[in-house]
């Protein structure tokens, strides 16, 4: 099993899947491909009749691209892992939030672009604004569900976290306010060792892309 992933300081997809392999114990090897700064990713990508994007799961002669066909299929492949809820309405509200930031939020993904090395307050457009609403709405409608305990959206660690994970270091990163739910689940997925592990490896790239620096 080998993920092919890009930057770990800028690349929220392929966070997502690694993530989730990470928490959930699932062993694999990965390869980066640092695609602005050489042709990696254009010859991956023609080598496998893919487009130009990562993440993607090779798992022998099988090819998945896309972070949530992925997690997906993780979830299928190992049902002991529990990386959707057990609870038959717990995992079709974290199904249906996940697709949501798998299609949405582009406001809060085009101002603030994942970067992990960076802190700084930059003060949100209302288009931010409203879509930082919608996720306080998101966090406290798991709240009010019937969930296991535990610190993130549906009790235990799921795909649902690590679909929102790049939104931890957008919303932690650039001094952006939600809700007092969403900063409890943002600290514990920033002390998960997975995601500790993600932050040293992000600091030791010496690559720079301008664009997520501005």
């Amino acid at each position: 099993m080998h993920l092919y992933i890009a930057y770990k300081n800028y690349s929220s997809w392929s966070l997502r899947p690694w993530l989730a392999m990470k928490v959930a114990g699932i062993p694999f090897a990965e390869t980066l491909l640092p695609f602005a700064h050489g042709n990696s990713l254009k010859q991956f990508s023609e080598q496998h009749g893919l487009p130009a994007q990562v993440p993607v799961l090779i798992v022998e002669d099988l090819v998945i691209w896309d972070s949530l066909a992925i997690l997906e299929y993780l979830a299928e492949c190992y049902p002991e892992r529990q990386l959707w809820p057990e609870s038959g309405a717990l995992r079709a509200l974290a199904r249906s939030a996940a697709a949501e930031m798998h299609s949405g939020f582009n406001a809060l993904r085009s101002q603030f672009p994942m970067n992990c090395r960076t802190e700084k307050a930059v003060a949100p457009s209302d288009a931010v604004t409203q879509e930082l609403q919608r996720l306080a709405e998101i966090w406290a409608r798991f709240e009010q569900a019937d969930k296991p305990k535990g610190p993130f959206l549906a009790g235990e660690f799921s795909n649902v976290d690590a679909m929102f994970a790049p939104v931890m270091w957008r919303v932690r990163n650039y001094g952006l306010t939600v809700s007092p739910a969403f900063d409890r689940w943002v600290q514990a997925m920033y002390d998960l060792p997975a995601m500790q592990e993600w932050l040293a490896s992000a600091r030791a790239e010496t690559w720079q892309m301008p664009s997520y620096e501005r």
